[in-house]
């Protein structure tokens, strides 16, 4: 099998694009980056499902980068020549950086910029006025800089990438993609183009018809997620004070090992969670669609660095119907600027190295589902996902289940958490003392007191630490809000409610019996 595969060298590339992979270890590529460059290099269009963590950014953005190379050789004109839309500000800057690192040695002849933040459209006009060969964006962004006639691209584009294509219509931009695309004729007539996506929605199939010509379409790997072997999948039914006791006791006696991700619905349980957390000093961060994208993206590359170990997310964008959404968007629009609807922290973020992600709030689509679990097991590294399951969420749960079983007969994919309740029943006093502490104006105290710390620390961030990067870990976001009342008798654990009356912890053997396993066989 090792002979049928296609290496990085035999693709024809760039020597300087071949040494900037060389330099990101990157000795051969995955089955997308494999399948899909030499398909790109030779101009056709795509339509590329592959699992979240798959290399599918690369995919894209090497045949991007190789076109551009090859057509500086004999056009010198500077121009936009490819366009990424992405739907969320926290992938545009994931995929900025990405191309980055490709172009570490030809970053001269290919330079990338990525306009989804939130600046000023003025404030971004000069950096389109040097004509960016590549241009990242949402497609909101796009419109308005066209909008303003600072982008232009009807002339040069050359390609046109729609990354987490499955959401681009869920995140609002149906209206804005269809203007750029046909109304406004602002593309050209012929260029090349690609969806990735981690799956193929009905909103994907639309996007086929009005985007690609004659496309060729790669499905690979047929499950949407990592199988058993390196994913474990669990679900836990537990009622509302329950989520709050469990959570308490895998954190605090360190059951769940790692980093972890803790998904919640929506803003105002981010910050009773964290509360809830802190009266026992187990730190975490919040992130939500109310904090500034500087704060954001810096809260993800710390997490990433390892200056944490808990992220408590929202994942707002799949709570509603997207229709109902849009709807909204266009009645209250003006009325109110908290939130941002370009937030995304489920999809399409490459966190690393998650041991664990925890649903404390089960999602409110499959598509979600398979996004939240997507950010763990990725590459080849193992994880585990959590999922807390109260009597309303049972349905969700079973088209889960159905969805990811597909036809077949096997076994449910989300296996029973084998926890026994009645084992911590000896810790609710204290989950009930600290939830009296955590009350709605706690709650309501904390969200203020957040957002106003987190837009002083996003100015610091974009002016003083694009001087001092070394400086990157003086500013955290894992310190306590305090608004609620601390009870100190409730940081330690006493000895009677050790943990060596619990029982077999699932998550925590999983992992451990895999490295055993691992560890014999090198020895044998």
């Amino acid at each position: 099998m090792e002979e049928d595969t296609l290496h990085f060298h035999e693709m024809g590339l760039d020597d300087r694009l071949l040494k900037a992979l060389a330099d990101l270890g990157w000795s051969q590529p995955t089955l997308i980056q494999e399948k899909a460059i030499p398909l790109a290099l030779e101009g056709k269009d795509l339509l590329a499902r592959a699992r979240t963590g798959s290399g599918k950014t690369a995919a894209y953005a090497i045949p991007l980068i190789q076109r551009i190379l090859t057509s500086k050789q004999t056009v010198r004109e500077q121009a936009v020549r490819a366009l990424v839309l992405v739907p969320t500000k926290e992938l545009g800057q994931q995929v900025q950086t990405m191309i980055r690192q490709l172009t570490a040695f030809c970053g001269r002849d290919v330079r990338v910029a990525d306009i989804s933040g939130k600046a000023d459209i003025s404030a971004q006009k000069p950096i389109l006025m040097e004509k960016p060969d590549i241009v990242v964006s949402t497609p909101s962004r796009v419109q308005a800089h066209i909008n303003s006639q600072n982008l232009q691209l009807q002339s040069a584009l050359e390609m046109l990438v729609i990354d987490e294509a499955d959401l681009v219509f869920s995140f609002g931009f149906e209206a804005d993609l269809k203007n750029l695309l046909f109304i406004s004729n602002h593309l050209p007539k012929i260029y090349q183009a690609f969806l990735m996506s981690a799956t193929l929605n009905d909103d994907v199939q639309a996007l086929k018809e009005l985007v690609l010509h004659n496309p060729v379409m790669l499905k690979l790997q047929g499950s949407q997620l990592p199988d058993s072997s390196q994913l474990q999948q669990y679900s836990v039914r537990c009622e509302e004070e329950d989520k709050f006791l469990l959570i308490y006791t895998l954190l605090k006696l360190g059951l769940v090992q790692g980093k972890s991700l803790l998904f919640v619905r929506d803003v105002d349980r981010c910050y009773r969670l964290k509360l809830f957390l802190e009266q026992f000093s187990i730190p975490a961060c919040v992130l939500n669609s109310e904090l500034p994208i500087h704060s954001r993206c810096h809260i993800i590359t710390q997490f990433n660095q390892g200056f944490y170990n808990y992220i408590i997310a929202t994942d707002e964008q799949g709570l509603e119907n997207p229709a109902r959404r849009s709807q909204k968007t266009q009645e209250k629009g003006k009325k109110k600027k908290g939130k941002d609807k370009e937030y995304g922290v489920s999809r399409g973020i490459d966190f690393h190295n998650v041991s664990n992600v925890i649903n404390f709030d089960f999602p409110s689509s499959v598509e979600s589902y398979i996004h939240r679990v997507g950010r763990t097991a990725r590459a080849d590294n193992s994880g585990s996902a959590l999922s807390f399951i109260s009597h309303t969420e049972i349905p969700m749960l079973t088209q889960v289940e159905n969805i990811l079983t597909g036809d077949s007969t096997h076994d449910s994919v989300l296996k029973p958490y084998g926890f026994k309740m009645e084992e911590i029943e000896g810790f609710r006093y204290r989950c009930r003392d600290a939830m009296r502490s955590v009350t709605k104006q706690a709650v309501k105290e904390a969200r203020l007191k957040e957002i106003k710390q987190e837009l002083l620390n996003s100015e610091k961030l974009k002016t003083y630490f694009e001087d001092n990067p070394r400086d990157l870990q003086l500013l955290r976001h894992d310190k306590d809000l305090h608004p609620a009342v601390i009870k100190p008798h409730l940081k330690n654990v006493p000895d009677y409610l050790g943990n060596n009356s619990l029982g077999k912890n699932p998550l925590k053997s999983f992992r451990y019996t895999r490295k055993k396993r691992e560890k014999k066989a090198g020895k044998s």
